[in-house]
């Protein structure tokens, strides 16, 4: 019988070691066009949330990261992705609170700011998006162009 890889020991397996794991996946993000990075220090995330109308911290395979991922792609919006290693998921759920403002609030991930404001996680994304008012949040911020 064939033993499953997870994903992320494949990808170490077939490049034959972390930095060329990364490179093929930095090159398949690439051919997709998306603008995706992987946050390794939360000093980043400040800096991408600032310069960006849309942005995506999402855990690397998680589901509902995936299904906000298509939601936004399907209403045209190019959002910037970011994909959260384990190790820095505590120190990057310290600086996304600070970055929403709420010092008691630590967003959970999948985590989208929308105009550099903490919109939610996939609950408001989703609940916004039946109610009618994902689109016209994502005009404001000027990701949507019609």
């Amino acid at each position: 019988m064939q033993q499953a890889l997870p994903f992320r020991d494949w990808l170490t397996t077939a490049g034959g070691g972390g930095g060329a794991g990364r490179s093929a996946a930095a090159a398949a993000a690439n051919a997709n066009s998306v603008r995706e990075s992987t946050i390794g220090d939360a000093g980043s995330a400040r800096k991408l949330v600032a310069e960006n109308a849309v942005v995506v911290f999402a855990r690397r395979g998680c589901c509902m990261c995936h299904v906000v991922k298509l939601l936004l792609r399907g209403h045209g919006v190019n959002p910037s992705i970011a994909d959260v290693d384990e190790q820095n998921e505590a120190d990057l759920a310290d600086e996304l609170s600070k970055i929403a403002g709420d010092g008691s609030a630590v967003p959970q991930l999948p985590a989208v700011f929308v105009g550099g404001e903490l919109f939610g996680g996939v609950e408001d994304v989703m609940g916004a998006h039946i109610s009618g008012e994902l689109v016209p949040r994502l005009r404001e911020a000027k990701a949507l162009w019609l």
